[in-house]
């Protein structure tokens, strides 16, 4: 008479249908399968978040192991019968209370199968050949069935491992860049702004530069630092481009297609312009380019805008995590704010359309202290196509009034 498997646990230990899943996939496993039992350990170790077993259960794991003699788990023999000392002593002196707790959870995790006797002892019976016919204890066939899943978690939470670790890299590297040219800008005395355009002084950009180091969490996840790192570098490209634009303008001859263009020229022929100018006297003060007033998009960091303006957020139906989001809240709120659509496009050729969404959160963070919100869009199109305007104070201002009072609602 062929021996019937024990399926259920002993004594007040119930059945879920978590251990018959389990019982399931051991079974169902290719007869041939087989896996290397540490390799496959540390598979388990290195995703025992996804498989949810603890490090005191994989220390138990890591015991029942050893009682296996085979390096390779193979065949329809897997199960061993430590008794519950010898068990403790592998599990370095473990207590047995913790023990039985840290063994239930590998059953319930479905790593392991309980096969208890018929009393709860474990043992095997063994053949006249002295090979083993029936063993009672715990069964290490649902590691070999799950091997390839184990395997997958492992290499999946190894490859977020990679990203997480080259993303922080990159956040210190641009730590770093900006943080000595901010120094080399304040030695070197190198004006931050030009032809009215970029920030307002070094301080600033310092401000911007801890706006996105202090809106990393402690423990932020792979999304944050990435997002983190490319704002990072945003802003060091645009510290880099500050510098390297008062080099040019200290040494016009070092570029030639540069110094060509300030070359003298006897019977210099008109500039021809993107758009006319109007005809001034000459004691008239001169209308500036638009093309050149046009503000530069992407010049303040995505963190420091919401930071600033967290009220946008609001109307965001999925949150806000880039620039495109921006955009499209923006697209939500600009009726709502009475804000008319030729306004709107008028400052979107103006400042261009992320600069102009951000002017437009910055408006909403405002809230009631804005009587007209189309027609102060109007009167800041105006100004930043003169030249006078920088949106950088006004998030600077709304920050400052956040941290000085957190609990506030919408700035004065």
């Amino acid at each position: 008479m062929e021996p019937h498997m024990s399926t259920t646990p002993f004594g007040r230990r119930t059945l879920s249908l978590a251990h018959v899943a389990a019982q399931m996939s051991a079974k169902e496993r290719e007869p041939e399968a087989s896996t290397h039992k540490w390799q496959i350990f540390r598979s388990i170790c290195t995703a025992k978040d996804r498989i949810g077993v603890t490090e005191r259960a994989l220390s138990v794991l890591n015991a029942l192991l050893t009682f296996f003699p085979e390096t390779v788990l193979s065949g329809d023999n897997l199960v061993v019968f430590p008794s519950n000392d010898q068990l403790s002593l592998r599990a370095h002196g473990m207590a047995p209370s913790t023990l039985r707790r840290h063994l239930a959870v590998l059953v319930d995790a479905g790593v392991i199968v309980r096969r208890d006797s018929p009393n709860g002892k474990r043992y095997a019976r063994k053949g006249r050949g002295g090979d083993i016919e029936l063993a009672f204890g715990f069964d290490l066939a649902p590691i070999v069935a799950r091997a390839e899943e184990f395997e997958r978690l492992a290499e999946e939470i190894l490859a977020e491992d990679r990203a997480l670790k080259l993303a922080r890299e990159r956040v210190s590297i641009c730590r770093r860049d900006i943080a000595k040219m901010i120094e080399t800008g304040l030695e070197e005395d190198v004006p931050t702004r030009r032809d009215g355009q970029g920030p307002a002084d070094w301080q600033e950009v310092h401000l911007m530069f801890r706006a996105i180091i202090n809106g990393i969490p402690r423990n932020a996840t792979r999304y944050q630092v990435e997002r983190a790192a490319q704002e990072l570098s945003l802003l060091a490209d645009e510290v880099l481009n500050i510098l390297e634009m008062h080099v040019k303008a200290q040494n016009p001859g070092a570029n030639e297609s540069h110094s060509g263009r300030h070359k003298q020229n006897s019977n210099p022929e008109p500039f021809i312009e993107v758009e006319p100018r109007s005809r001034i006297s000459d004691g008239a003060k001169a209308e500036p380019d638009p093309q050149t007033q046009l503000m530069p998009e992407k010049t303040f960091p995505l963190a420091m805008v919401l930071q600033a303006c967290p009220d946008i957020s609001d109307y965001a139906k999925g949150g806000i995590g880039n620039w495109r989001d921006l955009v499209a809240t923006v697209a939500v709120v600009r009726p709502m704010l009475g804000i008319s659509a030729s306004a709107w496009e008028d400052a979107c050729t103006v400042m261009g359309e992320v600069e102009a969404a951000i002017v437009l959160a910055a408006i909403l963070q405002r809230g009631e202290s804005i009587s007209s919100a189309g027609g102060y869009l109007r009167s800041l199109t105006g100004r930043v196509r003169a030249g006078e305007f920088s949106l950088g104070p006004v998030l600077m201002a709304l920050l400052r009034k956040r941290k000085a009072d957190p609990g506030s609602l919408r700035s004065a």
